[in-house]
Parts: C-alpha cells; structure tokens; sequence
C-alpha cells in the first residue's frame, strides 16, 4: 500500500475559515476518497470529543480515533495509516444548519488524533458540532465563540478545575459541571498523574498495563486513555469549549524546566517530558500553536472575552529555576527571596507585564497552576511554607503583583489549582507586611478527586487561617469553582462533593465570595 504525504494542511482541517467552505443547509459530508476510513474493530469515538481556545470568530475541534484506547501500544486499536476524518459544525443541534464542513487527517503520528481549527464563525454564538468516518459518528459536541474584539459583554459564567487523580475517585464533578449554564470552562493543570494506577479509592481492580509508572509515549498514551474514557469527563467536555494549560503532573511531580524531581538524567528527562508533552496535545482540544516541538511547547497564551475579561494562561514549569533549598517545606529557606529567581522565566514575565499595560479588560484573569498567596503553615513568628508554588520565588511575585498596581490594572485576579483545596485570598504586593497594600484577589480551586474524601475544615485548614490573615475561606472538600463576572463584580460560587470515592454524589455551594469592580481583595 502507498501512503500518501500528509500535508500539515490536511492534518489541521480542510474548510475551516475560507468563505468558500461556508455552506448553509445539510447536504452531504464531503466524500473524499484519499485516506478512507480502514475498516474498525470497534466504535472509534470512545475518548469523546472536545472544543477549545474560542475565538470571537472560531474555536478548535477535537477527537482522537481509538476503537481500543486501552491497547498496551498506545495507539487506541488503529492501524499504522493515516485516516480522513470529516467534521460539520451547524447553528442548531439537528444539523438542518451546516455552516462548517471539511475534514483533517489523522495521522499515526499523533495517535490518530485531529485538532480542525474552524474559523469564519458569528461572534458570541453557541455553535454544535461532530465527526465521521466511515459509517461512524461521534457524539454531538456544544461549544460557543467569544464576543467580538472592542465589545463590551454584559457577563461571563464559566467554571474552573484541576487535579483529577483517577485512583482517588470519581469524576462525578464533571457531571455537575455539565449541568451549569457556562461560556466556557478552564482547566489549569494535572489533568492525568503520572503515577501507575494498581490501588485505588475507588475499590475497582485495574489491569496491569496501568501499574507502571507513565514514562515513555505508549504509556502517557494509555495514561490518558484511562482518564478520557471516564463518561463525565467526555460530558463536560462535549458541553463547552474548554482553554487548558498544565502543571506537573502531565510529565512528572514538581519538575522543574530540565530538572526532574529525583535527578533523572537530564537527557532521558527531556525525553519523557517530549513525550508527555506529545501525548497530552493528543488528547486535548488545542490549536497548532500549542504542537509541542520535542520537549517544548507554548502554551502561556492570552485569550480575551471582549473588553470584560482577558485570559492569561501561565505556563509555570518549563521556564522556572529549580526549587530552592532542596524542595519541600522551609522556614529557613533564604534562597527563596533571591531576586534573581523566577518561576515565569524572563520572556514570558515580560509578556505578561506587557498585558498588564495594554489589555482594556476590566478584569485581569490569571490562569496559574500553583498558589500564588503566600500560605504559611506556622501562626507563630516563623513563616514556613512550600517552595514549590510562589512562597520559593518571593521576589519575583512581588514584582508581579507591583507591577500590577503600578500599571494600573483594573482588577487583578487570579484562579489557580494544585493544592486540593479551595481558598479566597487577597494578593498583597509584600507578604511580610500584613499592612502591605492589597492589588488582587486570588481563588483556588480545590481537586476534582485528588487526595479522595474530603472534609469542610482540617487542621492544616485552621492553621492556614491562623497564620494567614490574607486568607479568608479555606475548605478541603472536592469540586470545582464556578464564577459569574459582570461589570460591577465578581462571584466565585465554591461547588463542592461530600465524597469521591463512590460515584452519585450531590453537589452544594459550599461558599460565594465576591470582587467588587475596583476594590481589590475579596469580600467573603
């Protein structure tokens, strides 16, 4: 058999923004004869579908063909040949409104996955959309553009989640989440975990293919096979357009740009880092831009909602400085106030000070992995902390936050995962000053399984808001944060699970903590 050159054209999507690929009524997919579907073992849209990055013009579309997406070489039960994958996107859920039809290639190379970024779309508008190949369809997916450049929208609603460990139990947030009234949802890191899944709180038996630890292409593969098979998931994601980045779970715990956390040889890290970094591009909807190149990828980004709010995504480990002092938890950490450290990495740090100056957003969105609130462990007169999230790069977060108020922005504020936990915090330009000026607000979100079975309050919890006065809610319980921002402030509703480890559980708002347009620091 000959297979044909694959064009980076073919692999991205036919029919996506020229007006020639605009048609209006239903007719027929497009036929397309060159790389026609093999004949499948099996249903090939078992890991679902997914949109991302809107655009006031467009988003980006995703599936990946996996008729077994638990097959132990990673590549989902296709054959090594490229495949055509058509695609329609309609005004209405019957499809009796085609106004995008084309088709992109999967290729082996990327475990048959497609990322068709479909462009000439109405502004501010819910759009539907599926796949085909062969005689298979997928699942219909919902996503919604963005509103158009300069306007000035009356609201935004989304949701925000991380850390959805699948050993600790079940996605039941996600259905939760699919039930909202939401623009769009943001996912900020630990997506997978790279450990092996052999014990788990959900009390199920898993094969042996998962017990080793996620190293190499096949295995993040699986890795995420496992995770994106897992109904919920596939529901929210089916629901709304989601913009993603990641933190460190994705490649390995708390790296470090080359440096792995139990000093793997730098080479061979490079290497599982290109790894994952390919793999998770495979399972998530996200644009060309974000194609990792070996071990590299972009993926701090910017993404507006008209003049109401900017998105800026951080990407918090490939341009960081080793964690100081070891790692860990410190009180006696000096390295961590060296003004030389960064946990952004110049450019990037640059790029984001730039936004400050020029964004016309009345809300500054942060999307950042780890917290950026100083939370010491200690009420007493040390201040012991993590050096992992901001606490390790001292400086470098009070020039951030500086610069923030210096330039005038609006309103600053922050909506960070990792810690399994929600907070409400207000952002200080100098953490050592209790009386320091407030220029922010940050709200995390706790897990959406991560660390199983939580509770309302802890004492890690009490001595948070002991030893913090900048704290002003803490909770241990699982869930997701959802948020409404208007011209005149923002809420944060805190949706919260009494349990994981089995699935149906109820969702409550455990807490709602406003920002009011101009006012930094949140009212609890």
């Amino acid at each position: 058999m000959v297979v044909r050159p694959v064009s980076r054209r073919q692999i991205f999507g036919y029919g996506g923004a020229g007006a020639a690929a605009l048609m209006l009524g239903t007719g027929a997919w497009g036929a397309g004869s060159a790389y026609a579907a093999p004949a499948l073992t099996g249903n090939p849209f078992t890991l679902g579908v997914a949109s991302g990055d809107p655009l006031p013009d467009g988003v980006v579309l995703w599936t990946r063909l996996a008729p077994d997406p638990f097959a132990e070489d990673g590549m989902g039960g296709m054959p090594a040949t490229p495949v055509r994958v058509h695609y329609e996107v309609a005004a209405d859920e019957r499809f009796r409104r085609v106004v995008r039809r084309g088709s992109a290639v999967a290729t082996p190379e990327l475990a048959h996955s497609v990322h068709p970024e479909i462009g000439g779309l109405e502004p501010d508008r819910e759009y539907y959309y599926r796949f085909r190949v062969g005689g298979e369809v997928s699942p219909v997916g919902r996503t919604r553009t963005t509103p158009a450049a300069g306007s000035d929208p009356r609201e935004l609603k989304f949701a925000f989640a991380s850390c959805q460990a699948w050993q600790d139990g079940y996605f039941t947030a996600y259905e939760h989440m699919a039930d909202e009234d939401l623009d769009l949802v943001v996912h900020l890191g630990d997506y997978i975990y790279e450990y092996g899944v052999k014990t788990n709180k959900r009390g199920v038996t898993t094969d042996p293919k998962f017990h080793t630890e996620t190293v190499d292409r096949a295995r993040y593969r699986l890795q995420y096979g496992l995770y994106k098979s897992e109904a919920p998931l596939q529901l929210a994601h089916a629901r709304f357009p989601w913009i993603m980045t990641f933190d460190d779970h994705e490649v390995e715990n708390n790296w470090a740009d080359e440096i792995s956390e139990n000093n793997e040889n730098p080479e061979t890290f490079m290497q599982r880092r290109a790894a994952a970094f390919q793999a998770m591009y495979e399972h998530a909807p996200l644009r060309h831009t974000q194609l990792p190149q070996g071990p590299d990828v972009q993926m701090y980004r910017r993404l507006a909602y008209g003049r109401l709010a900017d998105f800026t995504m951080l990407d918090t480990r490939q341009y960081r400085d080793d964690q100081p002092c070891g790692d860990g938890m410190s009180a006696t950490c000096t390295d961590r106030f060296d003004p030389d450290r960064t946990l952004l990495g110049g450019r990037q740090r640059d790029w984001v000070l730039k936004g400050f100056s020029h964004s016309p957003a009345r809300w500054q969105i942060l999307g950042n992995q780890a917290p950026m609130g100083q939370t010491d462990h200690d009420p007493g007169p040390d201040t012991l902390v993590w050096l992992d999230p901001w606490d390790g790069y001292v400086a470098e977060r009070n020039r951030l936050l500086a610069e923030a108020d210096a330039r005038g922005v609006r309103n600053l504020v922050a909506i960070t995962g990792d810690r399994h936990q929600n907070y409400a915090v207000d952002l200080k330009r100098d953490f050592a000053d209790p009386e320091s000026r407030t220029v922010g607000s940050e709200f995390v979100g706790t897990s959406v399984t991560s660390g199983g079975d939580g509770s309302d309050m802890t004492p890690q919890g009490e001595q948070f808001l002991a030893a913090n006065p900048h704290m002003k809610l803490f909770n241990s319980q699982r869930g997701y944060v959802r948020v409404h921002v208007d011209r005149e402030r923002w809420t944060s509703d805190f949706r919260v699970l009494p349990y994981v480890t089995r699935p149906g559980a109820p969702i409550s708002t455990r807490a709602s903590v406003v920002v009011e347009d101009g006012v930094p620091g949140v009212q609890v």
